[in-house]
């Protein structure tokens, strides 16, 4: 397919400038304090990450997506061996087998995997074209759906990290919710969804007996802590108590950069990681964390336009997948970090500080970028281009 001359898209290359001066910012104030001997450690790993991450997604993008998708299936059995290996010889940090050691730095294979995952099952669905298919059919294609996405969901469910087991699921999820499988069949699967759901908010607060069984031991305080921070605001309760204090005394316009109490007296754990927006609500209060939730939305509502515009259904599966994973990070982090929803360690992407997670997240947005680059456009409509 031959490749539509833009060198770059520049609200994505906008967005990313943006994205950077917040993080960088942020990542400074809330890590200072426990660089040893080099205040700006954490913030030039940062912007080395960024540089790298922005390589590849230059490369990911000038390579036609179309190729990637005869390559799926070894990129997802790569991607399982790897996190394979992490339940074997997995570095162990804060109770949890996430990471390969390489020697000169850690990698995280889930977050790798999650990209892999998503580029097989939509080249799985793309196989089955546009047209809506019966019930039946839709069963063969939904199992196998489920099949492949089962295998590294469990591995990574094990490590523990349930925040990206249920990332995952919802990206796989939104795939199959945009794809030609029965309505009935979606139904289903919302229903399964939400009886599961269901069952364990019944189980919480009639058997919770039942609950404890089915809820892993070390998840119980996060439960534990999210529901009730103020009566374990010493335990299990503290990191949220301690951000919400933090974005709360940030008000309108926030206490002023470096001058936040709850991030500079080293009260929020993991300020330059999982709690990073509370640094920012804190010490840039409502009115820049709203403006960080914009440029959210209009990364989103890019991909969302890329989608549409897509010639191929495999680059508009891609652009859905991509959707489903940055959204739900977005909204499950800073969810947490004002007790709407529990903690389960998930970044905010492309602002906390990390290499894996920034990569991966890169990666995602250079097979955006591919898909946008190879859009045709038609005089009438692009509807018979899709196949």
């Amino acid at each position: 397919m031959q490749t539509k001359k833009l060198p770059i898209d520049y609200t994505i290359l906008f967005l990313l400038g943006c994205f950077l001066l917040f993080s960088v910012l942020a990542i400074y104030s809330g890590s200072a304090q426990y660089a040893s001997g080099d205040p700006t450690f954490f913030v030039k790993r940062q912007i080395v990450w960024y540089v790298v991450g922005i390589l590849v997604m230059i490369v990911i993008a000038y390579v036609d997506f179309e190729l990637i998708e005869k390559w799926t299936l070894a990129l997802y059995a790569i991607g399982t061996i790897l996190l394979i290996l992490v339940h074997f010889y997995g570095k162990e940090l804060k109770g949890a087998q996430r990471w390969l050691d390489l020697g000169f730095t850690d990698i995280q294979p889930s977050e790798f995997m999650k990209i892999f995952l998503i580029l097989h099952i939509a080249a799985i669905l793309n196989k089955i074209g546009k047209y809506r298919l019966s019930f039946k059919d839709s069963i063969w294609v939904t199992m196998k759906v489920l099949f492949y996405s089962a295998i590294p969901l469990y591995l990574i469910f094990e490590q523990p990290d349930l925040g990206s087991t249920l990332m995952i699921a919802f990206a796989v999820f939104g795939l199959l919710f945009v794809s030609s499988i029965s309505i009935k069949m979606i139904l289903l699967l919302v229903s399964l969804a939400a009886t599961g759901l269901g069952t364990l908010i019944f189980l919480y607060f009639h058997h919770f007996e039942l609950f404890s069984k089915v809820i892993k031991s070390h998840q119980m305080p996060r439960i534990y802590g999210w529901l009730n921070p103020e009566m374990h605001a010493q335990g299990f309760g503290f990191q949220l108590r301690q951000s919400l204090l933090g974005i709360g005394s940030g008000q309108l316009t926030g206490s002023g950069y470096n001058q936040g109490f709850q991030v500079q007296n080293g009260r929020i754990p993991e300020a330059q990681t999982d709690f990073i927006f509370a640094v920012i609500g804190e010490e840039f209060g409502f009115i820049g964390a709203s403006i960080l939730v914009c440029l959210f939305f209009l990364l989103i509502y890019r991909i969302i336009t890329i989608a549409f515009h897509a010639n191929s259904l495999f680059g508009v599966y891609i652009c859905v997948g991509v959707i489903g994973l940055i959204a739900f990070q977005v909204f499950q982090n800073i969810g947490m970090t004002i007790g709407l929803m529990p903690i389960t360690g998930l970044a905010l992407p492309f602002i906390s500080y990390g290499g894996s997670a920034l990569i991966t997240n890169m990666m995602a947005l250079g097979l955006v970028t591919s898909v946008h680059l190879r859009t045709k456009s038609y005089m009438f409509s692009n509807e018979e281009a899709i196949r």
